[in-house]
């Protein structure tokens, strides 16, 4: 059946926004990328030659070893401490009910809904106060607070999908709690917990405010080193700075492919759905 003019129309239009986004896209990308190749580029549309020399002074000068190891290490801290903390809570509050739920998930809502800045500072001070601030922990123990809110929120209805009749009939042939959860919840949840967890990878890695409060000279994440890099005092080549922010882009495209290697974005949606 033939489509009407207005639905061309539509049709068109979506393409064109579509097509539009995605060359400015690739061209914001393409210009990083091309210019921490090149060696000058002025008023033309390539640089006038091209070295990999720029990364090798990042890589030195930025000491972008060291960064991309305490990176690792935050972002993994915060990921399994996060689905371990976070789905129990998920199923505690999508089972229990108790006085008070209501206010409980307010206060969850708070991390995601209310600005990192605003509680970032007051936390940032506690943390220093402690002597927690400048430190890897300290870093992970910020970062956390708006990812454990979010695995359990995400959870909730994963929880709540699974018939309670499951886990009745595991407790009939003497199934404990925890190996309840463990051998029977954790493998129906698992689309879900690896959905939580790929996102809150993705927001870790990108978490700039709460590590920028609270890391330290040795405890910056490539995020926090690359705004040092373009803000701090002193000169230093575009390129280079640029030739960072392609090490960046790689780092969190590595760590998707690796993420999306165990999850199915397709199966997770499904699974939601049902």
């Amino acid at each position: 059946m033939p489509r009407s003019i207005g639905e061309r129309l539509w049709a068109l239009s979506v393409w064109t926004f579509i097509g539009f986004f995605i060359l400015n896209l690739v061209a914001m990308i393409g210009s990083v990328l091309v210019n921490s190749f090149g060696t000058r580029w002025f008023n033309t549309w390539l640089p006038n030659g091209f070295t990999p020399s720029w990364y090798a002074l990042a890589w030195n000068e930025f000491k972008l070893p060291d960064i991309l190891i305490v990176t690792i290490e935050v972002v993994g801290a915060v990921v399994i401490i996060s689905g371990l903390i976070g789905v129990p809570a998920a199923y505690a509050m999508a089972r229990r009910r108790f006085p008070g739920k209501t206010a409980v998930m307010a206060i969850f809502l708070l991390p995601l809904l209310v600005p990192p800045m605003t509680y970032g500072i007051p936390l940032a001070t506690v943390l220093y106060q402690t002597h927690l601030g400048g430190t890897l922990i300290g870093v992970i123990l910020a970062n956390l607070i708006p990812s454990v809110t979010f695995v359990t929120l995400l959870m909730i209805p994963f929880v709540e999908q699974i018939d309670p009749r499951v886990e009745s009939a595991a407790r009939v042939f003497g199934a404990s709690t925890g190996r309840m959860f463990v051998q029977i919840l954790v493998p129906l949840l698992l689309p879900g917990i690896l959905a939580s967890l790929l996102l809150v990878l993705v927001r870790t890695i990108a978490m700039f405010e709460l590590t920028f409060l609270t890391a330290g000279a040795t405890s910056q994440t490539l995020v926090v080193a690359l705004y040092y890099a373009v803000f701090a005092a002193g000169v230093r080549p575009g390129q280079s700075i640029d030739a960072m922010a392609v090490v960046y882009m790689v780092t969190t495209l590595i760590w998707l492919l690796i993420a999306l290697r165990f999850v199915n974005p397709t199966q997770i949606v499904t699974r939601a759905k049902r």
